[in-house]
């Protein structure tokens, strides 16, 4: 019988479902997104949106998980698309574009854009557990052949953020109460059976 040597925690529905409930989302921003804007985000407001759209042509697509949250005191949200991956996806970038495109499509149609007919920013953020070092381009824009001079003005643009857990220093890890920080620094040192009982375990606690 045939071993399987590939010993990769895999982002499986429970530890999805960690995913949707606030405290830990507010961890996974709080310790791990190294942004200015993160410490005026009022996580008192964090509340969990639909993240299955159908596009104009009647195509469904799915996020993970999508969180918004209102920005310091006013009343703009921020919203949060999380994607979690266990392999390197080249396309990831494209990926995200498409996703967040129907995010806002969907925003649209139900007639939540804001004031003066605007759309909200939102994050998009990869969660990696994977062996491999993540290569894959960050920015779409690194997908594009260059072109004519002058071109590249139109191309579209979309970066995401990038937590690749296995190559988060171990201060990261050392956390004082962050569930993120306690179950990153689980996948790194428990075998995967292990990690799918504490999963289970973090799951029923929260």
């Amino acid at each position: 019988m045939r071993e399987n040597r590939d010993r990769t925690p895999r982002h499986d529905g429970g530890y999805r479902l960690l995913f949707t409930h606030r405290r830990m989302v507010a961890d996974l921003l709080r310790g791990f997104v190294r942004e200015p804007f993160v410490q005026e985000l009022d996580f008192t407001t964090l509340e969990r949106v639909p993240g299955s759209y159908v596009s104009d042509r009647l195509e469904a697509r799915a996020q993970d998980v999508v969180w918004r949250l209102r920005w310091r005191d006013r009343a703009l949200y921020v919203y949060l698309v999380i994607e979690f991956q266990s392999t390197v996806d080249r396309w990831m970038a494209l990926r995200l574009l498409v996703y967040v495109g129907l995010l806002y499509q969907d925003l649209i149609r139900r007639g939540q854009t804001l004031e003066g007919g605007r759309l909200p920013p939102v994050l998009p953020l990869v969660l990696y557990n994977g062996e491999r070092p993540w290569e894959a381009a960050a920015d779409v824009g690194e997908l594009i052949a260059p072109g004519p001079e002058g071109l590249e003005a139109y191309a579209p643009r979309l970066r995401y953020a990038l937590i690749d857990e296995g190559r988060l220093p171990d201060a990261a890890l050392e956390q004082p109460e962050n569930l993120m920080a306690a179950l990153a620094a689980l996948e790194r040192s428990a075998a995967p059976l292990e990690v799918a009982a504490v999963v289970a375990r973090l799951v029923r606690w929260l």
